[in-house]
C-alpha cells in the first residue's frame, strides 16, 4: 500500500468546524455504546504486547505474501485510511515516526465490526490492533486485524501529512508539527542525544552535576537584563537566575573542584534566530586548570556531542551543507585580530576617542554605556566575526566586560577569556576564573557605578559570593555554553526549531 493523501488542500475554517461536529458525534455513539471491553472513545488502557518500532526491528526480512503466526497487540495514530468494501487499509504511526498497516477485512472481524470500523475510524484517532503480523503481498509489514478498539478519539482533524507546514504553526503548535514532520523528531531526539553525551564526557572526567537556583534574590553572573518576579511568601522581589555561575563557583569553594549544571536560564532581551528570552544553559567549573584547559574540555564536549549525533564531526546541517567540527580549532587574538582587519593597531591602550573615531569612519553605531571593551567589541564583530567560518576561540578580552574574569598573566589590560564562534554565532565563552576577592570587590564596584549611570546589563555587589571567595577558591577554568546554540550548531536549524516549546507571543 502506497500512502496518499486524502485531500490535497488544508481544510478551510468551515471545514474543521465542519468536520469537528462529526467527530464529536462519533464520540456520543462511543459513549452510548460503551462497555466494560470497549471502554468508549478514551480508554483507561489498552493491552498492548508489542510497539510499532519493535516489530518493524524484528521482521525488517520478512518476504512479500508471508505470515508469521505471530499474533501481536498494536497501539498507534491513523495517519492513512482508505476503506475498499471489504477490506480497510490504515497506517499506524507511533511517536518515532515508525509505521504499521493495519487490515481490517470483512473474513476476519465480521460484518459489525468492519462496519463500525468504516463508521467510526478517523484520520488522527489512535487506535489498538490485534492480530497476525504479516507481510502484504506488497511487501509491507501489516497486522492482519482481528480485534480493534479505539485508543482515544480525535475530534480535530489533522494537518495535510504530505504539505509542509509554515514555520509559525510548527513553533505555535509542536504538537502538530512532530505528529507530521520528521524533523521535528529527530531534532528531539538529536537534543537528547546532545545531553546524554555532554553528561558522559563530563562522567568519564569525574564531573559531579547539580542543581542552583532558578529564583534569587540578586541576579548576576552574566551581563544581562534580569527578568523580576516577586514572591508572597517572602515579600520580596526576586530575580529569575540570568546564569548559575555565582553558585557553581560557591559549590567550587566547598571543595566539589569539578562540577557543572544543566539547567534553564532566562533574560529579558531580544529574541531572534540566535536569542530566546528562556534558553537552556550549560555551564562547567575545573579547579586547578585555566581558560586553555577549559577550551580543550569544551572541544571535546562538543566534538562527542557531534559524534553522538551525526556518528562524525563532519554534521549535515538542515539545508544540506556539511560542516566540519573536527581538528584542533583555531585559537585568535581579539585585539590582534581586530588590529589586523581594520587596518591600524588596536590595543588594549587606544584611547575612547580613537574607538569612537574609528566607528564613525566604518559605520559602527556607538555601545549603550561607552566603554574601551564595549566599543573594542562592537569593532570586533563588525570587521571580523563576519569573516569566521571554522570553528575558532577568539581570546583575551577588554578588562571592563568582563568583571568576573581574571586578567591575562602577561598583557596588561586584557582578561583569561575566550568566546567560541561556530556556524557565524557565539557558541560558548570561558575564562581563567577570577578568585582574588579583593579584587572581585573592585570589580563589582566598577558594575555598581556602570548600573547608577543606567546600565540594565551591568552586575551589582554579590557579598555572599565575595564572602565564599574570602573562604579561598582554587585557581579555576570556567565555561558556560547555551544547548539550543549547540543543537543549531549541530543541526543548522534555528533557535526556535530546537527548542521543543519555544516561547512565542
Amino acid at each position: 500500500m502506497t500512502d496518499a493523501p486524502a485531500n490535497d488542500a488544508e481544510p478551510t475554517e468551515d471545514d474543521v468546524f465542519e468536520q469537528k461536529a462529526v467527530r464529536l458525534a462519533k464520540r456520543e455513539r462511543l459513549l452510548e455504546e460503551r462497555t466494560d471491553a470497549a471502554g468508549g472513545p478514551y480508554p483507561v488502557t489498552v493491552p498492548v504486547t508489542d510497539t510499532i518500532p519493535s516489530l518493524r526491528e524484528r521482521y525488517a526480512e520478512l518476504e512479500a505474501g508471508a505470515e508469521t503466526g505471530v499474533t501481536a497487540g498494536v497501539a498507534g495514530r491513523v495517519v492513512f485510511s482508505r476503506n475498499t468494501g471489504k477490506l480497510c487499509f490504515a497506517s499506524l504511526q507511533s511517536g518515532d515516526g515508525s509505521r504499521i498497516q493495519a487490515m481490517v477485512s470483512l473474513a476476519n472481524v465480521g460484518d459489525q465490526s468492519l462496519q463500525a470500523w468504516k463508521e467510526l475510524v478517523d484520520l488522527g484517532d489512535h487506535v489498538f490492533v490485534t492480530g497476525e503480523v504479516i507481510s502484504s503481498r506488497r511487501g509491507e509489514l501489516s497486522i492482519m486485524v482481528s480485534d480493534w478498539t479505539i485508543a482515544a478519539k480525535a475530534v480535530l482533524p489533522l494537518p495535510n501529512m504530505y504539505s509542509e507546514l509554515s514555520e509559525e504553526s510548527r513553533v505555535r503548535s509542536r504538537f502538530l508539527d512532530l505528529i507530521v514532520r520528521d524533523r521535528a523528531r529527530e531534532t528531539v531526539l538529536a537534543r537528547a542525544t546532545v545531553n546524554a553525551s555532554l553528561r558522559r564526557t563530563f562522567a568519564e572526567r569525574d564531573f559531579v552535576e547539580v542543581e542552583t537556583p532558578m529564583l534569587q534574590v540578586q541576579h548576576g553572573g552574566a551581563s544581562a537584563r534580569p527578568f523580576i518576579t516577586h514572591s508572597n511568601a517572602f515579600d520580596a522581589e526576586l530575580y529569575l537566575r540570568i546564569a548559575p555561575e555565582l553558585f557553581l563557583k560557591r559549590a567550587v569553594v566547598g571543595g566539589i573542584d569539578r562540577v557543572f549544571e544543566i539547567n534553564r536560564n532566562f533574560r529579558n532581551e531580544g529574541a531572534d534566530s540566535t536569542h530566546s528570552p528562556e534558553f537552556a544553559m550549560l555551564e562547567a567549573y575545573q579547579a586547578y586548570t585555566d581558560y586553555n584547559g577549559i577550551a580543550d574540555l569544551t572541544q571535546t564536549l562538543i566534538q562527542d556531542a557531534a559524534v553522538a549525533v551525526a556518528g562524525s564531526t563532519t554534521v549535515t546541517w538542515a539545508d544540506g551543507t556539511e560542516y566540519d567540527l573536527g581538528g584542533e580549532w583555531d585559537r585568535i587574538s581579539m585585539y590582534e585580530s581586530l588590529s589586523q582587519a581594520a587596518g591600524r593597531a588596536i590595543t588594549p591602550a587606544t584611547t575612547l576617542d580613537e574607538l569612537r573615531a574609528l566607528g564613525r569612519d566604518s559605520d559602527v553605531d556607538a555601545p549603550a554605556h561607552e566603554t574601551h571593551g564595549k566599543w573594542v567589541e562592537e569593532l570586533w564583530e563588525h570587521f571580523v566575526k563576519g569573516g569566521l567560518t571554522r570553528p575558532t576561540f577568539v581570546m583575551d578580552f577588554p578588562v571592563d566586560t568582563s568583571p568576573l574574569v581574571r586578567e591575562h598573566r602577561s598583557v596588561a589590560g586584557v582578561v583569561e577569556k575566550w568566546d567560541l564562534y561556530v556556524r557565524g554565532f557565539e557558541l560558548a565563552t570561558g575564562y581563567s576564573e577570577l578568585v582574588d576577592p579583593v579584587i572581585q570587590r573592585e570589580r563589582f564596584t566598577e558594575q555598581a557605578k556602570l548600573a547608577a549611570r543606567g546600565d540594565d546589563e551591568a552586575m551589582p555587589i554579590d557579598e555572599e559570593f565575595l564572602r565564599a571567595l574570602e573562604h579561598g577558591m582554587p585557581p579555576t577554568g570556567g565555561m558556560g555554553m547555551g544547548i539550543d546554540r549547540l543543537l543549531m550548531a549541530i543541526t543548522g536549524l534555528g533557535i526556535r526549531e530546537t527548542i521543543l516549546f519555544p516561547l512565542v507571543k
